[in-house]
């Protein structure tokens, strides 16, 4: 059977599964390294700090060599380096005196398979011929979701009836994923676009002006998103007086659920309204959430806030990417670049909430700053976006 392009975006979908894997999984089994191999919890932090520099260093320096090894081979490296980091986890440590150095370098393995994933994956969905690129795009985001709820929800279902002792079975099996899609991607058809780069080249990326508002919009995209669902687990265990198992299943479950809904009402809106406006909403939206989360005393207030900020950013990420391949017309190089904006707002995000240690309420309203930001940035944007479609009516006029 001949596969078509609706085979490569259904393995593009899994391919953010496969980062959700990546980076959903390995956190919920820090509590069961510290115990088995009596590693500090300053160790566990480096692990996470690790995890995104290696990201951040993938989406940098992948601007220079994905068009020259071409998007199939980066594919194929991606999802191998994510399954060969997961398989590492599961005997690594054991072999070293000191299992910390066995987990860093499994994380680096896996890392690097993830943000090679979050660089290719979105280039090759917009070079597919498929009628709505935002639609599709929005839908493509909405699994990142999806597979974060399912790696919770499906793992903590195991551990209950397996036990954590038997976590390395887990793992194992979270490692199949990529695995599979390994070779799935074999044989999927690749465009024309994504297989040479496509687009302008890095100069002319950098000469034109509105990158630089899509690389702050970006950056405020990943800061807003990480910002609350970071700390989603302590506003659920405030808001409904849960455990703190509890509390990390129910916070982060509800705030990727309600993302991944906002995601796909994003693809099905994005069809009769702007890209921008789509984003200006879910960016005003998100200031009320961080505002009833800072200001509102009620605990079932802020986990009600944590679910509203979990919606109003679902069409910030998705939406960048559309707009900014619409407006600066960039290749490999752009979406790049946006990844790396994207991903430095998810360490700058947290940090500036968490800032003041234990008043999280004092951070948020702080951070609010994020979507303050993101919202001055499409301002120009829209305002470019309406002078161009009174420019195209008078053309068309004339030529009438």
């Amino acid at each position: 059977m001949k596969l078509s392009h609706r085979h490569t975006v259904a393995s593009c979908f899994i391919g953010y599964v496969v980062q959700a894997i990546v980076n959903i999984f390995v956190p919920l089994l820090f509590v069961t390294f510290q115990s088995q191999y009596e590693i500090p919890l300053s160790e566990i932090t480096v692990l996470i700090a690790v995890n995104f520099a290696v990201q951040l260093t993938v989406d940098f320096s992948s601007a220079f060599f994905i068009d020259k090894i071409g998007y199939r081979a980066a594919g194929l490296m991606a999802h191998g380096f994510a399954a060969a980091g997961l398989i590492l986890l599961t005997f690594l440590p054991d072999l070293f005196t000191n299992a910390f150095w066995g987990l860093l370098i499994s994380v680096i393995v896996y890392a690097f398979g993830g943000g090679l994933l979050e660089v290719i994956v979105s280039p090759i969905v917009e070079a597919c011929p498929t009628k709505n690129k935002a639609q599709i795009m929005g839908i493509l985001h909405s699994f990142y979701c999806w597979g974060s709820v399912a790696v919770v929800g499906l793992s903590t279902l195991f551990f209950s009836l397996c036990g954590i002792e038997n976590w390395k079975i887990m793992t194992y099996i979270w490692a199949a994923v990529p695995v599979c899609n390994l070779v799935y991607f074999i044989f999927v058809p690749l465009a024309p676009l994504s297989a040479e780069g496509g687009g302008a080249g890095l100069k002319a990326i950098f000469k034109n002006k509105y990158l630089w508002l899509f690389l702050l919009i970006m950056l405020c995209a990943g800061a807003c998103e990480l910002a609350i669902s970071q700390w989603a687990s302590l506003f659920a265990e405030k808001g409904l007086g849960v455990s703190k198992t509890v509390g990390d299943l129910t916070g982060p479950a509800v705030f990727a659920l309600l993302m991944g809904i906002s995601r796909l009402i994003y693809g099905k809106l994005s069809k009769r309204i702007g890209i921008e406006h789509l984003m200006l909403f879910g960016g005003l939206l998100c200031v009320a959430a961080y505002l009833m989360i800072a200001l509102v005393p009620d605990p079932v207030a802020g986990l009600v806030g944590v679910g509203l900020c979990g919606f109003s950013v679902g069409a910030l990420w998705p939406g960048a990417f559309s707009a900014a391949v619409n407006t600066v017309k960039g290749g490999t190089s752009l979406f790049a670049f946006l990844a790396l904006a994207g991903d430095t707002g998810c360490i700058l995000g947290p940090a500036v909430a968490g800032a003041f240690g234990d008043d999280l309420h004092t951070g948020i309203l702080v951070a609010v700053v994020f979507p303050a930001l993101l919202v001055a940035a499409l301002i120009p944007l829209i305002v470019a976006e309406r002078r161009k479609k009174k420019i195209d009516l008078r053309s068309e006029s004339g030529r009438d």
